[in-house]
């Protein structure tokens, strides 16, 4: 081993070094000359000299060398986290003097941050007048963005606006979904689905958004016309397909004794997902994904997972499905 291969920090630990710090250990010393090329188990104390005999190192107690390293990583994750809030009171003056909303040639820009994404969105919703098409997978947010939602729409629906608007199934028992557009006067419609795409939001058919990373603190807005006409097309064929839940509430029925949701774990099921899978792309937690499986077995009669697969395809509830539709 060269000096090279450990040329790491005192906070990691290389797998030489871990072999010599378990033998150190088990042994209660090594030769000093053993850790000469391993700079990492001294520089994290993990070998100290033995004061008995110099020619020898000892090593510390893992219960103690364990919380001294860790320290040393999250004083490293704070430092770190102060070089980013100064990267970004240095960049805040200077992304003022930028167009709040670059667009490329091809009519899409990209939107750094929620407040400014938010921004941006209320900057469109200011000047709409006609259709706002939105799909939210989930009803997520503070009071205060709630708030500052309402006043926004409630405004478009004063200038004669419409809002169409798609959650998942998950959402039509969530107290502040229906209370949100109860609190709106004018042309309001909301739709549900057993899935839904991720969150996206038409403009008067001039602007789109959609999230650019996981958490959504980044966004592109989208101002390509080919692109606007084809979120409008998904929108509308997806809005055919939902149940009504505002202003009037509408229950799909069961079929042959399955109900909606079972049908669409059904589905997946017959698609291969596993459980996990099933309960993300349908908005709810594994366990009560697994429970509706166990119900939809018990109503099939079904003794297995395999043969729960063919007894779906077997029932023919899928194609009732469609039929219902």
């Amino acid at each position: 081993m060269t000096a090279r291969a450990h040329d790491h920090g005192p906070e990691e630990l290389c797998e030489a070094g871990l072999e010599l710090y378990t033998r150190a250990l088990r042994e209660g010393r090594v030769p000093a000359p053993d850790a000469d090329a391993l700079p990492c188990l001294l520089d994290a104390g993990l070998l100290q000299p033995d004061v008995t005999d110099p020619r020898h190192l000892r090593p510390m107690a893992p219960a103690v060398a364990l919380p001294r390293l860790l320290r040393t990583v999250d004083e490293d994750i704070a430092h770190r986290r102060r070089q980013g809030d100064r990267l970004a009171e240095a960049f805040e003056p200077l992304l003022a003097l930028t167009d709040p909303a670059p667009a490329d040639a091809a009519g899409i820009g990209m939107l750094s941050g929620l407040d400014r994404i938010n921004v941006a969105i209320s900057e469109a919703m200011g000047q709409a007048r006609g259709e706002i098409l939105a799909i939210q997978p989930h009803s997520r947010g503070n009071e205060a963005a709630r708030s500052a939602s309402l006043i926004r729409d409630q405004a478009l629906l004063d200038r004669g606006g419409r809002i169409r608007t798609l959650y998942q199934h998950t959402q039509r028992h969530v107290h502040r979904v229906a209370s949100r557009y109860e609190e709106l006067r004018g042309d309001v419609e909301v739709r549900t689905l057993d899935e839904v795409t991720e969150r996206l939001l038409v403009i008067d058919h001039q602007v789109a958004f959609i999230p650019a990373n996981k958490d959504r603190t980044l966004a592109l807005e989208i101002r390509n016309p080919a692109l606007l006409d084809y979120f409008a097309i998904i929108f509308d064929r997806l809005w055919h397909l939902a149940s009504p839940m505002f202003p009037e509430v509408a229950q799909r029925p069961p079929l042959n004794g399955v109900t909606p949701r079972q049908r669409a774990i059904a589905r997946l099921l017959t698609e291969g997902h596993t459980d996990t899978v099933i309960a993300d792309r349908l908005g709810m937690n594994v366990r009560t994904a697994r429970l509706h499986i166990a119900k939809l077995a018990a109503t099939l009669s079904s003794e297995s997972r395999a043969q729960l697969g063919y007894l779906i395809g077997q029932s023919g509830i899928l194609d009732l499905e469609e039929e219902h539709e």
